[in-house]
């Protein structure tokens, strides 16, 4: 059995994630493809137990312990899920992983590189994903969106300030050179997202089938010519 594939979406609040990372697993596995969803934080017993805590807006956590809460949470999702089934042959599909916490963390908090970095080697194993997809949006319209889905939780109410870093640092990570200087990243395509959530999955689906056609073959219907 070959080895599976991890695809990871990534991109700063209200970039549209959720929504893709939906529309990706329904519509493999509408057509008979073996496909996981989760999401980071969480997606074991102890990494939702952190994500609640990290999201919580009264919780109060200094930078240091939020970036080595999101470590855990990871080396439990690394471990107990994304390890076994890509050994299996499953797509894992994952809602954020670790560019989210050079953003926020690294660049977001101001902690320093080389000891998240350390940290990260430490959570995932060396696992790197076959694919990263950057959904890139303006950060107004980011936060925005965020906005229109309710109350702010503990990260979206960081302050403008710290969106605009994030903002930038996700802006850097399509380059070719940042993505040479962190290859346990491993490759990364920026995708527009701003517009309908149908024209951005059109796009998320020309990157898929492009970079890998054996196994993406059957979201052609969705690309547009």
């Amino acid at each position: 059995m070959s080895r599976g594939k991890l695809i990871v979406f990534e991109g700063a609040e209200g970039a549209g994630k959720t929504t893709q990372l939906r529309l990706l697993a329904e519509r493999l596995t509408a057509r008979g493809i073996d496909c996981v969803a989760v999401r980071e934080p969480g997606g074991t017993p102890v990494g939702d137990v952190i994500r609640n805590l990290l999201l919580d807006p009264q919780a109060t956590i200094c930078p240091s312990a939020e970036a080595l809460l999101f470590m855990a949470s990871r080396a439990e999702l690394v471990s107990r899920e994304l390890i076994p089934m890509l050994e299996k042959g499953s797509i894992i599909i994952v809602d954020r992983f670790f560019l989210s916490t050079y953003a926020y963390q690294v660049v977001g908090r101001g902690l320093a590189e080389e000891d998240v970095r350390a940290a990260n080697r430490l959570a995932t194993g060396g696992l790197v994903p076959d694919l990263t997809i950057l959904l890139d949006v303006p950060v107004t319209v980011g936060m925005e969106r965020a906005d229109s889905r309710g109350i702010r939780d503990r990260m979206e109410r960081s302050g403008d300030d710290f969106h605009a870093r994030v903002g930038e640092a996700f802006g850097l990570f399509a380059s070719a050179d940042w993505q040479a200087s962190h290859p346990e990243c491993g490759p990364i395509v920026r995708v527009d997202s701003v517009g309908a959530e149908e024209d951005v999955f059109s796009k998320v689906a020309g990157v898929l089938i492009g970079r890998f056609p054996e196994t993406f073959s059957a979201l052609t219907e969705f690309k547009k010519q």
